[in-house]
């Protein structure tokens, strides 16, 4: 129970104590003592004016059940219960004799007075308490929106703290994370009037940091603290802190005179604490701020966490948001890709229908113009056949720029005519029209054209003419791409160009039947009969452009589109009925390029008409074979019991392909390579059959040709790994995958190190340090390699402008050598780093230097101007062509590790003689050797017998990522 004197007693509305009112009221001059208790809610209180020991005894007594009577002497006593089952005594010490009605009286007017004041009271603090509520619900609200905004933390923190100062006293106020497990605080926000600190985030604090820290204190002890920093030290046992530390970070900076601090806990594990602090205001913190606070402690928590939820979920989001930007750009160029195939099939089917409903071949010509336009540039085009007596060249349709008639003319030594001795399509800039022209074989007829490709039109396997377009300004050039899409396109033209003219040959003896009938109508039967002549012809025309459109025009066989036809109703079937088995055959013929290069193309044909008809024999009845292109061949084998029967009739065709037989003359003994893929539920459609048996014909001709192989998972899980091996290829090259690792070169007299060897490693992911065995075969099957070498060099040019004793060579390839640029670029390069040319030298193979002997000569000298020199690498294992050596500036030659290798044991005197011979030929041409490959001092000590000075091996250094630099001698492993 509180107990006030007047000068104590909470206020009222007019500023005077209960005790006071009652006195003034009611008997001035009076000694008075009000109490009262209402258990329900907790308040209570005494109020004392002047009164005795006695009556403040009294009243209490009142309080607990006595009975006013009671009273003593000529004291006053009243008590009574109020509608809330609030308690009240009053006890009246009376200065004067009290008159008897006033004594009558008194108990009803104390009481009705009395009542009034507590219920005015208790609605007052109601409404202060209503009042903080409201408060507080708007900060937390506050706190909520803080939350869930696009501001900073440090920003958020800031109006956290501002929200706090409102509701009490914060000047000095902190936030700090706490990691339990590791025992480390880190201060999210400090702000202070006296202290300096600068709170960092990221920065983290222990018990070493700071030993005397209450705040440290407070996160193990994990209850709040209220009082000054000596009491809180004193309560946990901590001793007091020394007078150099005052300086140092919250917790053990400047004493406070009330300090409160309470925990923010997430599953009952302390997480944190918020703590507020007064310099020079004590008792500046009760229970209703601790309450205030810990409520709030908890709410700044929660907005913590949706805070770093919020930034969690945006990062996620911008993650996903770029992966699906790149999944969009691949699905974009599949799109683009399909579009392509698209316009192309359409522009096919439109050849296919001009060739039907064009009027006439002028129309026919004028519309194949713009279906080719569609597909590349063909602002300038025109298409060129054979006389009917071959000796001259017309030109039915011509759109061009700059020759605006293209009259026909003799066959002379055009581009054109050159296409259609040839028989291939030509695709020529001005350089290479120019060259042609040099040598004689062909020239620009008309206006100068800057790039210029044709291909050959065929009809019945011979060329009849060409269909080309032009460019004549630099901007526009045409690709192999665009060459490959002419020529394919060329033959569906060459094909709708010959039912066209069949048509309009039909048309015209129509016509003229007409025209007899009407004037010969005596000939009827005989005119009939031409009719019905033509007409057959007619029909056979159509059924022979039918046929070719579904077989091919060599050996008669099916074609690709007929083949997929049969697919896809063989596939429609296996799924209608699941024990339908059926598998496709992929065959190629072995060395067929051979046969072409050697004995002709006509030859070449012979073969695969041949090879055509050996298959068929070899296939039942209902079985399709078809033949794709080329060399290339597939064979749909259905109604099959299991892959047994496919693999008994693959090795029958095998057999059969094996016989000899005469071509042009010659007995050749073709072979084939045979892959097959068996249906799967998996297949979505024929291509993928297609591409599976192909997949397995690679793998039969890599295993040594005239085999055969069936596609199975571990081919495509083989082809799935390159495909990732590809990708992490492309994304070394940007990343930091790709570094040069360094073996020494050594004298071998003295065992002084003078350079080093730079050798490409690639540091994978997952599969560790890669060797270029590992991946130089895919590098270079994708055009990936120079990009890898142009990453090396730049380390080595890095690497040389930060100082090296000696020179570091690099592995130039004959693919790089064979570039214009590649001098120049290398210039460059050392020049960006600011690195000595004379510390590079290039290490060539003979066939880079043999490959175009003016070009590498040039490059050579060119490099050597500025200090970079070249060394002949792996000399004596390729062409060693003496003749041309001494023209190059080399500065020495580098023996094989093979002839090294070849001193140890039965091969040492052959090993020796060829050792010794290019240790003559370099003397004769004034440059030392290197020797490569030196593992055991047995071959260092020959070769230095046989006059080698330098040498490199594992016997003086595995390739390492730092170099080994002079004087130091390396010591023998």
């Amino acid at each position: 129970m509180n107990v006030h004197t007047s000068e104590e007693m909470a206020p009222l509305t007019d500023a005077r104590s209960l005790a006071d009112r009652l006195q003034r009221e009611l008997l001035p001059g009076a000694r008075l003592v009000m109490a009262w208790r209402a258990d329900g809610n907790g308040d209570s209180g005494l109020s004392v004016l002047d009164a005795s020991a006695e009556a403040i005894a009294f009243a209490r007594r009142l309080l607990d059940g006595a009975l006013p009577n009671e009273a003593p002497g000529s004291t006053l006593a009243t008590a009574w219960a109020m509608a809330d089952g609030t308690r009240v005594a009053v006890v009246a010490e009376p200065a004067t004799p009290v008159a008897d009605s006033l004594r009558a009286d008194w108990p009803r007017l104390v009481r009705g007075m009395a009542t009034a004041c507590l219920q005015l009271r208790r609605a007052q603090e109601r409404m202060v308490a209503l009042r903080k509520s409201e408060q507080l619900q708007q900060a937390l609200y506050e706190i909520g929106d803080l939350a869930g905004s696009d501001l900073d933390m440090p920003d958020m923190l800031r109006r956290i703290h501002a929200i706090v100062d409102g509701l009490m006293y914060a000047k000095n106020f902190y936030i700090v994370l706490y990691d339990d497990v590791r025992d480390r605080m880190n201060f999210l926000y400090f702000a202070d009037e006296r202290d300096p600190f600068v709170a960092d985030p990221d920065v983290e604090f222990g018990a070493d940091d700071m030993p005397d820290s209450i705040t440290l204190a407070l996160l193990r002890h994990g209850e709040p603290l209220q009082g000054t920093t000596d009491d809180i030290r004193q309560q946990l046992g901590m001793s007091a802190p020394q007078a150099a530390a005052l300086a140092d970070p919250p917790g053990t900076g400047p004493e406070s005179e009330d300090w409160l601090g309470v925990p923010m806990r997430r599953d009952d594990r302390v997480c944190g604490a918020v703590v507020v602090q007064s310099y020079d205001r004590p008792n500046c913190f009760g229970e209703e701020e601790r309450a205030l606070l810990l409520f709030v402690a908890q709410h700044i928590l929660t907005a913590l966490d949706r805070h770093r939820a919020r930034e969690e979920l945006e990062r996620r989001v911008e993650e996903r948001t770029r992966a699906l930007q790149q999944s969009n750009r691949d699905l974009q160029a599949e799109i683009v890709e399909r579009q392509r195939a698209e316009r192309l099939q359409r522009a096919l089917f439109r050849i296919a229908e001009l060739s039907i409903t064009a009027e006439s071949l002028e129309r026919f010509y004028a519309h194949v113009h713009d279906v080719v336009g569609e597909l590349l540039y063909a602002r300038n085009f025109y298409i060129a056949l054979l006389s009917e007596d071959g000796g001259f060249l017309e030109f039915p349709y011509s759109i061009d720029e700059r020759d605006i008639a293209r009259p026909a003319r003799k066959l002379s030594s055009g581009l054109t005519e050159y296409v259609i001795a040839n028989g291939r399509p030509l695709l020529a800039d001005r350089a290479r029209i120019d060259a042609l022209g040099v040598q004689g074989l062909a020239r620009s007829m008309g206006a100068l054209a800057f790039c210029w490709l044709g291909v050959p039109l065929y009809r019945d396997d011979n060329v009849v003419g060409v269909i080309a377009v032009q460019s004549y300004s630099p901007a526009i050039m045409f690709t192999v791409r665009d060459q490959e899409l002419l020529t394919f396109v060329a033959h569906h033209i060459s094909i709708a160009l010959a039912r066209k003219q069949a048509q309009d040959r039909l048309v015209s003896a129509h016509a003229e039947l007409e025209q007899r009938v009407e004037v010969r109508t005596r000939e009827l039967a005989a005119t009939n009969a031409e009719l019905l002549q033509q007409i057959g012809e007619r029909l056979r025309a159509e059924q022979q452009l039918t046929h070719q459109a579904r077989h091919d025009a060599l050996t008669g066989l099916p074609n690709r589109n007929q083949l997929l036809d049969r697919l896809a109703a063989a596939i429609a079937t296996a799924r209608q009925d699941p024990s339908r088995l059926f598998a496709v055959l992929f065959l190629d013929l072995d060395r067929f390029k051979l046969v072409n290069d050697s004995v002709g193309h006509s030859a070449g044909d012979e073969l695969l008409v041949e090879a055509g008809q050996r298959i068929v024999s070899m296939v039942r009845a209902g079985d399709t074979v078809a033949r794709l292109g080329g060399d290339e061949f597939a064979i749909l084998i259905e109604g099959l019991e299991g892959q047994y029967m496919a693999e008994e009739l693959a090795r029958r065709i095998l057999g059969a392909l094996g016989q000899p037989c005469w071509i042009a003359g010659r007995e050749v003994f073709p072979s084939a390579s045979l892959g097959i893929a068996l249906w799967h539920a998996r297949y979505r459609n024929g291509m993928e059959l297609l591409r599976d048996a192909d997949a397995a014909m690679y793998r039969a001709k890599a295993a040594g040709r005239d085999r055969l192989a069936v596609f199975d998972e571990d081919m495509r899980e083989e082809a799935v790994k390159i495909l990732d091996l590809e990708a992490d290829l492309r994304r070394s090259i940007n990343g930091d995958g790709f570094v040069a690792y360094y073996q020494p070169i050594v004298q071998l007299d003295s065992g002084r190190v003078v350079g080093h060897e730079a050798l490409l490693r690639w540091r994978h992911e997952r599969r560790g340090l890669l060797i270029p065995p590992d991946f130089i075969g895919l590098g270079e099957d994708s055009g990936l390699i120079e990009a890898v070498d142009w990453v090396v060099y730049d380390q080595v040019a890095a690497r040389l402008a930060q100082g090296t004793d000696g020179y570091v060579s690099i592995n130039v390839s004959p693919r790089h050598f064979r570039s214009p640029e590649f001098a120049d670029r290398l210039l460059r390069l050392l020049a960006t780093h600011r690195a000595d040319p004379s510390q590079l030298r290039i290490e060539i193979t003979e066939v880079a230097l043999l490959d175009d002997v003016p070009r590498a000569l040039r490059m050579l000298r060119t490099l050597r101007s500025h200090g970079v020199v070249a060394q002949l690498d792996d000399f004596g294992t390729g062409y060693s062509a003496l003749s041309y050596l001494h023209r190059f500036p080399i500065e020495c030659l580098k023996i094989d590790q093979s002839f090294v290798a070849g001193l140890a044991g039965e091969t040492r005197p052959e090993s020796e003689a060829v050792i010794r011979a290019i240790q003559a030929l370099a003397g004769t041409l004034g440059i030392h050797t290197i020797g490569e490959g030196i593992e055991t001092a047995l071959q260092r000590d020959v070769l230095r017998e046989l006059g080698c000075s330098h040498g490199q091996g594992f016997l003086f250094g595995f390739p390492a990522e730092a170099m080994v630099q002079s004087p130091e001698r390396v010591a023998s492993h």
